[in-house]
């Protein structure tokens, strides 16, 4: 394995850069933190070919913009496990850090070969961890000693440095192997297809008027209270952004769901919702009130309060026919079954009629029409 170079100036980046390049592929990882903040701090950025492996630490090196660029040069493919994650702490530091329009897609790196989608095109488990995966696939064990690490904090010792140098000093021969699997199952495509759907930036944008979606159980509030609530989390998820702070730090959910549920009239009121500090309601008394004023007012453009159905027994019996179905063929094709279908694919196409997922690219032939065709004839 190559040994790890540290990079901690714009030379020693520059350089890091000029070997990687005469690669067609680069493995990453990153290490980051984020119980502080709402975006994850980028602490390392790792990167490895078949001779080069190099440690960028981003907390000293100020400008990475000639990284940005390497990363989203596309003549190089990206080897990443378990990419979303990775991916969006790097497109989010890559829209933070780099000058042009705010507004902007943030770019993301790739194209991209994620090595556990291609373990699970192989029958491996969907969420293999990267351990367990080098060990099946390489016979090596690697050691677990830094997985609590604060990677924040400097300096980093030479135990600390090895292990996030093997987080991608491996996931070259991985990378390798993995490919030769797939080419030799006529499945890399697979994996392209499947890879190619994290390339997308709305992933790792946030959108403050998109955050209520995390919330669950607003069918069941009346019209008034789900506006309210949709409001709340959409100025909770501004803030958040704007202040760099934790959603929960800003307003918790128990407290965001109290105010909804009892839409508050008076400062009085708003004081006898529980979470709320003597700060906060010092501070943001107003703006609470006028986000209820406004949900009361938005209330008409909501769906009244619903107490969800019992699911159709004749349909629940069919969509577990269906989960069975994707079973067998998970087994008999060698697919972990979650990449073939998920249980909420199966449950659209039963009881919403949807298949949009199911009908494209690899999966369409491999199972898509068949459990179409199954659940049309038992409509």
């Amino acid at each position: 394995m190559p040994p790890a170079l540290p990079i901690t100036t714009a030379a020693e980046l520059t350089r890091a850069l000029e070997l990687l390049s005469g690669s067609n592929f680069i493995a990453l990882d990153t290490e980051f933190m984020r119980e502080r903040t709402y975006y994850a701090t980028l602490c390392l950025i790792q990167a490895a070919t078949a001779d080069t492996c190099v440690i960028i630490d981003p907390l000293a090196v100020t400008d990475l913009t000639p990284l940005w660029e390497f990363l989203a040069d596309r003549r190089r493919l990206k080897v990443l496990h378990a990419a979303r994650q990775d991916l969006e702490v790097l497109s989010q530091a890559m829209h933070r850090t780099s000058p042009g329009n705010a507004d902007a897609p943030a770019p993301v790196p790739g194209p991209l070969f994620d090595t556990q989608i291609a373990a699970g095109l192989l029958g491996l488990s969907a969420q293999v961890g990267y351990g367990s995966l080098v060990a099946d696939r390489l016979g090596h064990v690697l050691p677990k000693g830094q997985t609590r690490t604060d990677w924040s904090r400097r300096p980093l010792s030479p135990e600390q440095l090895e292990y996030a140098a093997d987080d991608v000093r491996y996931l070259v021969p991985l990378y390798l192997n993995l490919q030769d699997a797939l080419e030799e199952r006529g499945r890399l495509g697979w994996q392209i297809e499947e890879a190619r759907e994290l390339e997308d930036p709305k992933l790792y944008r946030p959108d403050p008027a998109d955050s209520w979606r995390r919330l669950k159980g607003l069918d069941r509030l009346r019209p008034e209270q789900r506006a309210t609530l949709k409001l709340l989390a959409q100025w909770r998820e501004a803030r958040a952004i704007h202040k760099d702070k934790p959603r929960g730090w800003i307003l918790s959910d128990e407290s965001m769901r109290e105010i909804a549920d009892r839409l508050p009239r008076t400062g009085e009121q708003l004081e006898t919702i529980d979470g709320l500090s003597a700060n906060f309601l010092r501070k943001r008394t107003d703006e609470m009130l006028d986000l209820v004023t406004q949900g009361r007012a938005n209330a008409t453009a909501e769906a009244p309060a619903v107490t969800p159905p019992r699911p159709d027994p004749q349909k629940l019996a069919l969509a577990n026919r269906l989960l069975s179905i994707v079973r067998d063929e998970a087994q008999r094709n060698s697919i972990a079954p979650e990449l073939l279908a998920t249980r909420r694919d199966v449950e659209q196409l039963v009881f919403s009629g949807r298949s949009d997922h199911l009908m494209q690219g690899w999966r369409r032939e491999v199972i898509g029409e068949r459990l179409v065709e199954l659940a049309t004839a038992a409509a």
